[in-house]
């Protein structure tokens, strides 16, 4: 664990290898050298839990678009975690978070539930939603990584 006690959670529903090349982009950017005192951790909806969640000062949410809504494993994390976090408002309140859509639509009806839910669970988006639309392209994997380095560094910077 970093000095100041920093962690940024990267919670990442990757079904195909181009959404795990965006995760991995996600993750290296949150690692870059200029990054000092944050911790960081990628798991799958599956592997979070509450625990995990209230433990980290910063979250990264990505998910891709199903049927025009959120990929059911990040609902199902949703569900476990939803109460457990509002229990504990200390944890919770505030929490500072961003939101990654791969979206082969047009993204609205994930980012609005996403968006419903995170207010529900009075979190803050600490950047606005990265909507990657259409075809994978690489333009993705640099815009995620970007992400990643600039929710890192606002985190070891104080910022957010």
């Amino acid at each position: 664990m970093p000095s100041n006690g920093k962690s940024l959670l990267i919670v990442a529903h990757t079904p195909s290898p181009n959404t795990l090349a965006m995760a991995h982009a996600l993750l290296e950017g949150a690692e870059d050298d200029a990054v000092d005192d944050v911790a960081v951790t990628l798991v799958s909806p599956l592997e979070c839990d509450a625990d995990m969640i209230l433990k980290s000062d910063g979250l990264i949410l990505f998910t891709t678009e199903n049927f025009g809504y959120m990929a059911g494993r990040l609902k199902d994390l949703f569900e476990r975690i939803y109460y457990p976090c509002l229990d504990d408002p200390r944890r919770n309140d505030a929490k500072p978070f961003a939101l990654v859509i791969k979206a082969g639509l047009d993204g609205t009806g994930t980012e609005i539930a996403v968006t419903k839910i995170t207010k529900g669970l009075n979190w803050r988006a600490a950047q606005e939603t990265t909507l990657c639309k259409g075809d994978f392209n690489r333009t993705f994997i640099a815009r995620c990584r970007e992400l990643g380095l600039t929710i890192a560094a606002s985190l070891d910077a104080g910022i957010i």
